[in-house]
């Protein structure tokens, strides 16, 4: 599948909760511009910005792609996101695991034939666990991009945020390839180290069943310049624009169904640890 899409982001087109969260219209979504939580929003992404280098991923490769932190049952890892509120999200100031059951719930609305679809919006923000180990939130959450080749326009506030950031001074990585190859494929580019690469590395160590186009959802969903703005297509082969489809229709439920409105989360466990029951079941290692 061949088709992409380059214009504004796929997601406005579509809004679960439009009918939960009617005070909150479709295009004050993703607002980096103003609003009450901008400074915190912006000084996360200016750390990021200045910190994640190609040497910073590869060394955080080496440390958690291991999977040696913790041994924990997915629901305990869901639920220990009550401690969390994501510091790069302009959208919400809440909690972390309310929106995961919000996620979950657009989901199983629209697609409720598709469960591993369902348990991927569940647990698609859970590498965010890092946090609660002592990882800074520059380091955990926010939009992601690769590293080694040239930071692409499209990269949230990126006229004034990269100046400090060694990778931009240096020739090599400056360049529409940098390191990489044309049409590589994404699995071979190395991505800003955050929580969607570290979940779908948990995903992988411990062989969880969770269908490809989830495990791109999960690597993937945070990769904004790529699924909403057309930007990287040289580094992508084939694998990864027949995947992109699926990951653009992740995005509209991981976007549109945060709001104020929250979830039952109890009334809804019983469930989804059905679901984690199939695909991800017992104690993992994280």
């Amino acid at each position: 599948m061949r088709v992409i899409n380059i214009g504004p982001d796929p997601s406005l087109a579509y809004r679960p909760n439009l009918e939960t969260d009617k005070t909150k219209e479709k295009e004050d979504y993703r607002n980096f511009k103003n609003g009450s939580l901008i400074d915190r929003v912006f000084n996360t992404y200016k750390l990021m910005h200045t910190n994640q280098t190609l040497d910073f991923v590869k060394q955080k490769h080496s440390v958690w792609a291991s999977c040696n932190h913790d041994r924990k049952r997915m629901m305990d890892a869901i639920m220990a996101l009550d401690q969390l509120v994501d510091e790069s999200d302009p959208d919400v100031d809440f909690p972390n695991s309310f929106h995961a059951f919000q996620t979950a719930e657009g989901i199983r609305q629209a697609y409720p034939d598709k469960d591993w679809f369902q348990l991927v919006g569940l647990i698609h923000d859970v590498g965010k666990t890092m946090a609660l180990w002592d990882e800074p939130q520059w380091a955990v959450v926010g939009d992601t991009f690769p590293v080694g080749c040239k930071f692409q326009n499209s990269i949230v506030f990126r006229d004034n945020t990269f100046m400090d950031n060694p990778d931009e001074k240096t020739t090599s990585y400056n360049t529409e390839y940098g390191i990489y190859e044309s049409n590589c494929g994404l699995d071979k580019v190395l991505m800003s180290w955050g929580h969607d690469e570290y979940l779908y590395r948990v995903m992988k160590f411990n062989n969880c069943s969770i269908p490809e186009q989830g495990l791109y959802m999960i690597r993937f969903h945070s990769f904004y310049p790529w699924h909403s703005h057309g930007d990287y297509m040289h580094l992508c082969n084939d694998k990864d624009l027949r995947m992109l489809p699926w990951v653009q229709e992740f995005n509209k439920f991981d976007l549109y169904t945060k709001s104020t409105e929250l979830p039952d989360v109890d009334k809804l466990k019983p469930y989804y640890q059905s679901l984690i029951d199939k695909y991800c079941p017992g104690i993992l290692k994280w």
